[in-house]
């Protein structure tokens, strides 16, 4: 008996279907998930503290969301966001940490971990800032976000962090302006190189750049023949800046042009800007999730006390301006 060709055309199809099939998904590949097997919520939530003190990112992020998908009306769950933001942060997914931290915000506005939410948010945009050649939009952002985490939680710990931090940034924007107003005063535009130096001393005069700025507003003046605005310049300098170079460059400045001011400059040690007074680096300077009663209680698989992740060792190397400028 003969065999029916159409039946064996459809076989074949069907085959070459499922092999095409096979090796699209082999061409399409995905971070590991976890297999869908429902699990005690503790079991989850300690197996992703362990992934995370390995220092396993991806894992980690793995087994807090699975908490959230299985347990998603515990207490567990609410927790499992945040440490998947932190899990996130150390991984250097800074987009998927703010989202998370901004989606814990959102869910739970009076808890008292909400507090750690914006400060790894500023945080996130904190480890982004760049080079002063460059745009300084994230630090636009930081400095806001960290500005945020002070006026809502003044007396926290990570106020105290986030004030340290908005120094640097304010050193940070009066670099700009300062590269800026450099830039112009090297290209015969005095004036608006004034405007710059003007920036830092009534905006940032608490950063290091503020001698350097008082400086050039001496230099500037000078240059379009504003004699008396040079001369205030300079003795604002030598009154709160006496041992420091630029005054002595300044003093030079003004006596050469037959303008010596009354107080003579002290003679000055090196100079060491702001930032590099500064202990510690990176990710190792940012606090931890804060412990919560019920996680502090909960039990490993093998019956030990779950850790809460520490600040662990060295992060994995990072590519931001930041990282170059505190080297680990």
């Amino acid at each position: 008996m003969l065999r029916n060709p159409v039946s064996r055309t459809v076989v074949v199809s069907a085959a070459l279907v499922a092999a095409l099939a096979v090796s699209g998904c082999a061409g399409n590949k995905k971070k590991p998930t976890i297999q869908y097997e429902e699990r005690p919520v503790e079991l989850l939530y300690a197996t992703g503290a362990d992934r995370l003190d390995r220092r396993e990112w991806d894992d980690a992020v793995n087994y807090f969301r699975e908490v959230e998908r299985q347990h998603p009306y515990s207490e567990w769950s609410r927790r499992s966001i945040l440490m998947t933001a932190y899990a996130h942060y150390q991984g250097n997914d800074y987009a998927e940490a703010i989202g998370d931290a901004e989606r814990f915000i959102s869910l739970y506005p009076g808890n008292p971990s909400t507090v750690y939410a914006y400060y790894l948010k500023a945080i996130c945009y904190f480890e982004q800032i760049v080079d002063v050649e460059r745009d300084q939009a994230y630090t636009e952002q930081a400095l806001a976000s960290l500005r945020e985490v002070v006026q809502r939680y003044p007396n926290t710990e990570y106020a105290l962090d986030a004030r340290l931090k908005i120094d640097m940034v304010n050193d940070q924007l009066a670099g700009k302006e300062m590269t800026i107003g450099r830039h112009y005063l090297r290209n015969g535009n005095a004036l608006a190189a004034i405007g710059r130096f003007r920036t830092v001393v009534d905006r940032y005069q608490t950063t290091t750049h503020t001698p350097e700025a008082l400086y050039r507003l001496v230099e500037s003046y000078l240059t379009v023949g504003l004699i008396d605005e040079a001369t205030k310049n300079g003795a604002v300098l030598g009154y709160n800046y006496t041992n420091d170079i630029w005054y002595r460059d300044a003093y030079r400045l003004l006596n050469d042009r037959g303008l010596r001011p009354a107080i003579e400059p002290r003679t000055p040690g090196a100079k060491r800007s702001y930032l590099e007074r500064l202990t510690g680096a990176g990710k190792n300077r940012t606090l931890p999730p804060p412990v919560e009663q019920s996680e502090a209680a909960a039990k490993t698989p093998a019956g030990e006390a779950a850790a809460t992740p520490a600040v662990k060792a060295q992060p994995k190397a990072k590519k931001s301006f930041l990282k170059r400028l505190w080297p680990l």
